[in-house]
């Protein structure tokens, strides 16, 4: 296996202090989708957002979230 992948815990943010991290989670969320549509996807500074949500949410909240995301 040739990929090397490196795995990180995000960091802290101030804005949810000792508190679940469900909403940090869907404002990474929020921000990385906010960031590549006014940038665009290589835009560098969204991938920032794109590993916060990426380590922080279950893949099954973000899959229900894609899926909603294409219904408005």
């Amino acid at each position: 296996m040739s990929d090397n992948i490196e795995l990180k815990t995000v960091g802290f943010d101030a804005r949810f202090p000792q508190m679940n991290q469900t909403k940090h989670c869907f404002s990474a969320y929020l921000d990385y989708h906010k960031c590549i549509n006014v940038k665009g996807e290589d835009f560098a500074p969204c991938k920032v957002f794109w590993r916060t949500y990426n380590s922080l949410c279950p893949s099954a909240w973000v899959e229900e979230w894609d899926t909603q995301r294409g219904m408005y």
